[in-house]
């Protein structure tokens, strides 16, 4: 991480050019990092498995979570964790979205259960000091920002799951300017829980004159305890048994004529939510890379430590070292990518010039859908990897491991599902503008890629046959999608994983070059290695994938003109 932060994305001296975090520096930063490390594996790893396996409980008056959870959000609150990054107006310490990345990582990496209860915190921070009105800034503000009380995002309803524009829960307006709010949410996480005395839910819900679709949508801010004391009438109808994040109460809830106040315009509830649904998609990419990064730690111990065939460690092994170099691979990327996404988020809120804010601001959008489905991805689809490294252990509870790789699989569903990242990424973020935004962006990766040394050469040209791939694919798609309109939808999902596969060559480059300044250093050594193994064994993945974008498939047209299937 310190090696990310400092050498690789060079944050410390971005920070000082913003007047935020003048005073930020390395050493500030590792401190944040070692105290971090010490939470993660010190509270919240020690009580993981034995949640997994006990859960929460539901019964009418609200839901208890597993043992160690109410201590472990104790010490949260006490250390400071959930103001990480909040402002200090509001209580908050002020210190950049890049750390508070990094401190997501770890938590989730350790505890992905407990991890989903402030998991939205800082979004619902976000969305409430954006649209909220003085009023409930003033009451439910800081209240957020210290995590004293806990938040939660009600989107889906039973028959409305991706598509938002069949939402029918109800706000009937009252005249002292309250609404009343009636209607049924499902797969609410945290919804009820026993950590925090109050929770505020963001709810969304159709005033009586709105019209129809995601255009007649409105926010609502509507929380468990009243001002004055009194149960606001929300309520927990069960939570579900699922096949993993089993400390993680996800919850039915009903709203019963329930107490709520409008959040922003009226019927532009979706723009609202969006300042909390993408800090949560961030949040879910981040997911990911924890999931990546304790899969790759926990295989990669075990294959030191396990003999097997004529006195040698696994490891040795070469089927066994391509699973750890893979996932060792992966894992430096993907962290470069999120880190930097952070480190752009930062930008766009702080940097002195309005210009450079607004460019943070339009690339982290582009970012946004890559990083929470290709790390989502790779997350699970690595914890599933690494399990073969334990062969049948990997498959009983006590080597930790099968828990990772079910836990992690909801991260590629929640949030919007992997395929709706990518439909967002290609249809509104690529297509949209041209492909303008996109043309930027590979501008960047080629103007990087000039910098590399010499003996870096051969890296370097293997990134930039891939930019010269996605800009082709991409004309072809442009060129094609009026007379073929369903052509992105059908290449989508290659789409996003090939570009994800190229920003993943640009973070191999980052890493090779900072890893070759530095001499007799055994980890930079294998950084570069691993670095090197991305981009000759994983890279190459992409080319093939932007060859296929650039055609259209025969196939997949006469598939989906089989009505029957």
């Amino acid at each position: 991480m310190q090696f990310v932060i400092e050498d690789v994305l060079q944050a410390p001296p971005a920070w000082r050019s913003m007047p935020a975090f003048a005073e930020i520096d390395a050493p500030i930063a590792r401190a944040v990092l070692e105290e971090a490390g010490k939470f993660a594996a010190g509270v919240l790893a020690p009580i993981n498995g034995k949640a997994d396996l006990d859960g929460c409980t539901w019964r009418d008056c609200g839901v208890t979570t597993p043992a160690g959870y109410r201590e472990a959000y104790a010490a949260f609150i006490e250390q400071g964790w959930a103001a990480l990054a909040c402002d200090p107006e509001d209580g908050g310490q002020g210190l950049p979205a890049m750390l508070n990345a990094a401190f997501n990582e770890m938590i989730a990496a350790a505890n992905h259960g407990w991890t989903m209860y402030p998991g939205l915190l800082h979004g619902a921070y976000e969305c409430l000091r954006a649209h909220g009105s003085s009023e409930l800034k003033q009451r439910y503000l800081t209240k957020l920002a210290s995590g004293e009380w806990l938040a939660t995002m009600n989107l889906t309803e039973p028959q409305a799951g991706s598509d938002l524009a069949l939402v029918r829960s109800k706000a009937d307006p009252r005249p002292d300017g309250s609404y009343r709010l009636t209607g049924s949410k499902i797969f609410i996480s945290g919804g009820e829980h026993d950590l925090t005395d109050n929770i505020v839910h963001f709810v969304l819900a159709r005033l009586p004159d709105a019209p129809s679709g995601t255009k007649g949508i409105s926010l609502f801010l509507a929380p468990k305890v009243l001002s004055d004391g009194s149960r606001n009438a929300i309520r927990c109808d069960g939570i579900e048994k699922k096949m993993g994040i089993k400390g993680s109460a996800t919850c039915a809830m009903n709203f019963d004529g329930a107490t709520g106040w409008l959040l922003g315009e009226p019927n532009r509830g979706l723009a609202a939510m969006f300042v909390m649904m993408n800090s949560a998609r961030l949040q879910v990419g981040l997911q990911g890379l924890g999931h990546l990064e304790a899969a790759h730690q926990n295989a990669r111990a075990y294959a030191l430590e396990r003999v097997q065939g004529r006195g040698q460690p696994l490891a040795a092994h070469p089927a066994i070292r391509h699973i750890l170099w893979h996932l060792r691979a992966q894992v430096d990327a993907g962290r470069v990518l999120a880190y930097w996404c952070a480190a752009l988020i930062d930008e766009s809120h702080h940097d002195q010039d309005a210009a450079c804010r607004q460019a943070a601001d339009a690339r982290v959008g582009l970012l946004t859908p890559v990083v929470k489905a290709f790390l989502t991805d790779l997350g699970h689809r690595g914890a599933d990897d690494a399990l073969q490294v334990w062969g049948g252990y990997g498959y009983v509870h006590e080597y930790g491991i099968e828990q990772t790789v079910r836990d992690s699989r909801i991260a590629m569903i929640y949030e919007g599902t992997n395929e709706v990242q990518a439909i967002d990424l290609l249809q509104r973020k690529v297509l949209a503008d041209g492909g303008a935004q996109l043309q930027t962006l590979l501008s960047m990766l080629d103007t990087d890629v000039n910098a590399m040394p010499a003996a870096l050469a051969d890296l370097a040209a293997a990134l930039r046959a891939q930019t010269v791939a996605a800009r082709k694919a991409t004309q072809a798609l442009i060129a094609g999608q009026m007379a073929d309109p369903e052509w992105p939808l059908r290449v989508a999902d290659d789409y996003l994983r090939a570009l994800g596969l190229t920003l993943f060559g640009w973070a191999w480059c980052r890493i090779a070059r900072a890893a070759a300044a530095v001499t007799d250093d055994d980890w930079c050594a294998d950084a570069l290695s691993a670095a090197r193994y991305g981009i000759e064994w994983l890279l190459p993945e992409a080319t093939w994938r932007w060859q296929r974008i650039s055609r259209r498939e025969a196939v997949l047209q006469s598939i989906a003109s089989q009505r029957k299937i």
